[in-house]
């Protein structure tokens, strides 16, 4: 059986309530000045990870990118792997 989807609505505390009415007013008459920031905070970067591809998935990531004309070159040197890559784009066109 299908249920409904309703849209939740959350209360809001009370003491949230009377915290935001006054805060509201004092922001009206006197403009607070920008607080500085931390400087420890602006110093902190990411850790940085490293990562090493192995010679066969750089060759496949290589020929992945491949454009179909150095493919045709590959396979006209004698590349078999580009003749068969040819090979299955032509099967692949006529059907």
């Amino acid at each position: 059986m299908a249920n409904a989807i309703t849209p939740v609505t959350h209360a809001v505390p009370a003491a949230v309530k009377e915290t935001q009415a006054q805060a509201a007013p004092q922001a009206a008459v006197t403009p607070k000045a920008p607080q500085p920031q931390p400087q420890a905070a602006a110093k902190t970067t990411a850790p940085k990870d490293t990562v090493q591809i192995s010679t066969a998935a750089q060759t496949a990531l290589q020929e992945s990118r491949e454009t179909s004309t150095q493919t045709a070159k590959e396979a006209s040197r004698g590349d078999r792997q580009a003749a068969r890559l040819l090979a299955k784009e032509a099967a692949a066109k006529k059907a």
